[in-house]
């Protein structure tokens, strides 16, 4: 099993998979620059100084919501679909694994009693923020 997977899509991207395997000295972004969402692994050593910054203000325009997920504990298996709705492929997440959800449409399935952490762009706008539809069924194993 690789380390990273970008799942794809007719050229779209639809989500960065990153295992709790991965490791790389130093900073590694796994998102283009483009992306209203992004994601990097930072892994430095003892007495590294990181200099105190504060972030400028720089008005950005955010059209979807992308989604960060931080596996904790257990197994989540996610489902993709197409903007049509349309299943596509699933994946299963495990503890230490992170997932970004940044295109088409997305279904989960506990498949382990689960605990994660979801970080995704604000302000929330409640139902007015999602399309829900009925997907594969999610009761099925890992398949």
């Amino acid at each position: 099993m690789n380390d990273t997977e970008e799942v794809k899509h007719n050229g779209k991207l639809f989500a960065i998979i990153i295992r709790a395997s991965f490791q790389k000295d130093g900073i590694h972004f796994f998102t283009e620059n483009h992306l209203s969402q992004q994601v990097a692994y930072m892994k430095h050593p003892k007495g590294k100084v990181i200099e105190p910054h504060i972030h400028n203000l720089v008005v950005r325009e955010v059209l979807y919501t992308h989604e960060v997920l931080f596996i904790r504990s257990g197994r989540l298996k996610v489902d993709f679909y197409d903007d049509d709705k349309v299943y596509l492929d699933s994946r299963v997440l495990c503890a230490g694994d992170t997932i970004l959800l940044s295109g088409g449409g997305h279904g989960f399935s506990v498949l382990d009693n689960v605990e994660m952490i979801e970080v995704k762009q604000g302000p929330y706008a409640g139902e007015n923020d999602k399309t829900r539809f009925s997907g594969i069924d999610n009761l099925g194993d890992e398949s």
